[in-house]
C-alpha cells in the first residue's frame, strides 16, 4: 500500500469485442525519476480471471513517470473469435497462418504523484485500444 511518500499502480483490462475482461495477459511495471532518467522494472504480473493484476508493486519514493507494458498478443490469439463474414481479418502471421494482433504490444505510460493511487483500466479489441485514468 502506498504512503504519503509514494504512488501506487492497479490496472485491469477489459476485451471489448467480447464484453468480458481479458485474463492471463502478462503486465510489466517500470517507474523512472524523472523525464530523462532511466526505466527501472519493478515487476510483472499477469491478469487474473476479471483481467486484474492485483500485486503490482508500488513504485519507489521519488518516481515521476511509470510504464505499463502489456502482451497482449498471446490473448487475442487465443481468445478473439474468426472474424464474422464482411468483417475484416486481423494480418496473418505469415508462416503460420495463424491471426496476430494488429496491436502485439501496448505500452502505456503516465505521471504519477507521490500518495496518489493511479487505476489506468486498459479496453482491447484485436484492431484497437482505450485507456484512461480509472479510480
Amino acid at each position: 500500500m502506498s504512503t504519503d511518500t509514494t504512488a501506487s499502480v492497479s490496472t485491469h483490462i477489459l476485451d471489448t469485442s467480447v464484453g468480458r475482461p481479458a485474463p492471463g495477459v502478462a503486465v510489466r511495471l517500470l517507474a523512472r525519476s524523472g523525464r530523462d532518467a532511466d526505466w527501472q522494472p519493478l515487476g510483472s504480473s499477469a491478469t487474473d480471471t476479471d483481467g486484474r493484476c492485483k500485486d503490482l508493486p508500488d513504485p519507489p519514493e521519488g518516481t515521476t513517470h511509470v510504464r505499463l507494458d502489456f502482451a497482449v498478443e498471446a490473448y487475442l490469439a487465443r481468445f478473439v473469435k474468426k472474424p464474422a463474414e464482411g468483417q475484416q481479418e486481423a494480418p496473418a502471421d505469415r508462416g503460420s497462418g495463424a491471426p496476430r494482433a494488429f496491436f502485439p504490444e501496448v505500452t502505456v505510460t503516465f505521471a504519477v504523484m507521490p500518495g496518489e493511487h493511479h487505476h489506468v483500466p486498459l479496453l482491447l479489441s484485436p484492431f484497437g485500444y482505450s485507456v484512461y485514468r480509472g479510480s
